[in-house]
C-alpha cells in the first residue's frame, strides 16, 4: 500500500466491540490512527497506551481506532477480546476482526501495526513494531498541525457500550496464599488488597488511582499491578503499569520502589544506584527468595534478577526475539514471559505467546522448554510433556508437598497440571470453564485462582475438588 492510497474501508465482516460501528469516511476531517492489534501482545498493549497519550495531545485531531485480529482460537470470542483489552486499561474504539480479513484488506503483516490516515482518507505512514513514540509522533504532528483545533464537542471522552459491571474486584490479576492470608493484586482497581481466607479486606495498599507514588499504604499509588510474590513480611509487586518492581512492608506498609521509572525501556545490567534511573519493560511477574528477587519481563521477553544485597540487576536469559528457543542465557528466547515459580535452584517460566512453560537452572541460566511447541502450536492435548498441548497460558504454581507444577491454561478455560520429573500434563475435573484466569497460589489445601476476566477470586479445595467463589468484602 502506497502512503498516499486511499484508506479501504472496513470489511462488513469487523464486530465493534465497545463503541457504535464506525467508518473511515465518517472520521474524515481528522487524522486516524488505525492500530492493529492481538489482545494478548504485550507490544500490542504497550503500542495502544503509546496512541492513547498522543490523543491527548492532539484532542480532536486524532482519532484512535484499534482492529483486533486473533492469534489464538480463544481470541476469536468478542468477549474474551474486551475483557483481555480492558484490562490493560484501554479504552479506544475496537473493532474485532476473527477471519482476518481487515488485516488482509489493509495489508497487515504483524502486530502492532499503525497506520495514519490523514484527514482527507489518504493512507500516509505505516509504523510496524514498537519504534519510539517520537517516531509515531513525528509524522503525526505533521498531519496534525494544519488542523484546527478541537472544540469541547470533538474532544469529549468516548463513552464505552456495555461496560464491565461494577463490582469489589476489577480484573484481579497476582495472588499469593499463606496458611491465613490472602493477597490480591486488584489491578483495575490499582491496589493490593490483604484479605482472610473468608475475603474480609483487612488492609488496602495503594489508594486506588492510577500513579506511581511511594510511601505509607494510603497515599502509595500503583498501576495496574500483576504479579505477587511474599518473602516473610515483604510483598513484591510486580507493578506493571508503572514498569517497575515495588515491595511493600508488611510490618509498616510501607511501599517503595526497587527500580522502575515509571516508562517502558531496555533494562541496564549493573548495580542500581537510584531506583527511578532503570527503566523495566512490562514486568508481569515476580519470584522473591531471601536473597534476589526474579523478573520476568512480557515486554522485554528476558528473565532479570534483582539482588537484594547489593542492589544489582542481571540479565538471566533470553535474547529478546519473540520466541520458543532452549539455550543458555542470551542463545535462549521466551514468548511473552507472564509467570514465575520456583524450587530450590529451578525456575519455571510460564510462556504465554509460547504456549510453553519451560524451566531456567539458575546455576548456569540454561533454558529447556518443559511442554509446548513453539508460538503458533496451541491445543487442549493431555499426556507426556513432549507431545502435550496448551493455550495462552497465564500463571504457574508448584504444590510445596509435591512435584506437581499448576497450570493455569488461560486460553482453554481449564486449570492443568504438570507432574515434574518426566511426568504427564493433565486436566484437572472442573465444573465450568474458568474465565480468563492470570494468578495462582498454593496454600492450606487448595489453590486460590485469580479469575480476573470474572472479576473474582476461587478456591479449589486440593482433598474434595470443589471450587467456590471467595466472596472478596461482599
Amino acid at each position: 500500500m502506497e502512503k498516499t492510497t486511499t484508506a479501504p474501508e472496513f470489511p462488513r465482516s469487523v464486530q465493534w466491540l465497545n463503541a457504535p460501528a464506525s467508518s473511515l469516511h465518517e472520521q474524515r476531517g481528522r487524522v486516524v490512527a488505525l492500530v492493529f492489534v492481538n489482545a494478548g501482545s504485550a507490544w500490542s498493549w504497550q503500542r495502544l497506551r503509546d496512541v492513547a497519550q498522543l490523543q491527548k495531545r492532539y484532542p480532536g485531531r486524532l482519532q484512535p481506532l484499534a482492529v483486533h485480529v486473533p492469534r489464538f482460537d480463544c481470541e476469536r470470542d468478542p468477549q474474551h477480546v474486551l475483557s483481555q483489552l480492558r484490562r490493560q486499561g484501554v479504552a479506544v474504539p475496537i473493532a474485532h476482526d476473527p477471519d482476518w480479513h481487515a488485516w488482509q484488506r489493509f495489508g497487515i503483516d504483524s502486530w502492532p501495526t499503525v497506520l495514519l490516515i490523514d484527514a482527507d482518507g489518504q493512507v500516509r505512514e505505516r509504523v510496524v513494531g514498537l519504534d519510539s513514540m517520537a517516531e509515531l509522533e513525528r509524522p503525526l504532528a505533521a498531519l496534525c498541525e494544519d488542523l484546527p483545533l478541537a472544540t469541547d464537542d470533538d474532544a469529549r471522552v468516548m463513552v464505552e457500550t456495555s461496560p464491565e459491571p461494577r463490582l469489589p474486584l476489577r480484573f484481579p490479576s497476582g495472588i499469593a496464599a499463606t496458611a491465613d492470608r490472602l493477597f490480591v493484586a486488584d489491578s483495575g482497581h490499582h491496589r493490593i488488597l490483604e484479605c482472610n481466607h473468608g475475603g474480609r479486606v483487612l488492609r488496602q495498599f495503594g489508594m486506588g488511582t492510577a500513579d506511581f507514588i511511594d510511601g505509607d499504604l494510603e497515599q502509595a499509588a500503583f498501576r495496574r499491578p500483576h504479579g505477587l510474590s511474599l518473602v516473610r513480611d515483604m510483598l513484591y509487586v510486580a507493578d506493571t503499569g508503572n514498569h517497575a518492581l515495588r515491595r511493600i512492608m508488611l510490618r509498616s506498609g510501607r511501599v517503595d520502589t526497587i527500580c522502575g521509572n515509571g516508562r517502558a525501556g531496555e533494562p541496564v545490567e549493573g548495580v542500581v544506584g537510584n531506583a527511578r534511573d532503570i527503566a523495566l519493560n512490562q514486568p508481569q511477574a515476580v519470584f522473591a527468595t531471601d536473597s534476589e528477587v526474579h523478573l520476568a519481563l512480557a515486554g522485554d521477553n528476558r528473565i532479570w534478577t534483582y539482588g537484594l544485597g547489593r542492589g544489582e540487576l542481571t540479565c538471566r536469559a533470553g535474547s529478546g526475539q519473540l520466541d520458543v528457543r532452549d539455550g543458555s542465557g542470551a542463545m535462549a528466547a521466551f514468548a511473552q514471559p507472564v509467570a514465575l515459580a520456583a524450587v530450590q535452584q529451578m525456575l519455571y517460566v510460564c510462556d504465554a505467546v509460547g504456549s510453553a512453560v519451560r524451566s531456567l537452572q539458575l546455576r548456569n541460566n540454561v533454558v529447556q522448554t518443559l511442554v509446548g511447541q513453539g508460538p503458533w502450536d496451541f491445543g487442549t492435548a493431555d499426556g507426556p510433556r513432549e507431545r502435550a498441548l496448551l493455550q495462552n497460558p497465564q500463571a504457574i504454581a508448584l504444590s510445596p508437598d509435591s512435584p506437581l507444577l499448576w497450570i493455569a491454561d488461560t486460553g482453554n478455560g481449564t486449570l492443568r497440571t504438570l507432574r515434574l520429573g518426566g511426568g504427564e500434563v493433565a486436566t484437572v475435573p472442573l465444573p465450568r470453564r474458568l474465565q480468563g484466569v492470570s494468578g495462582l497460589s498454593i496454600a492450606a489445601g487448595a489453590v486460590w485462582i485469580a479469575e480476573t476476566d470474572a472479576h473474582a477470586v476461587l478456591r479449589y479445595d486440593l482433598a474434595s475438588g470443589e471450587l467456590a467463589r471467595v466472596a472478596i468484602d461482599e
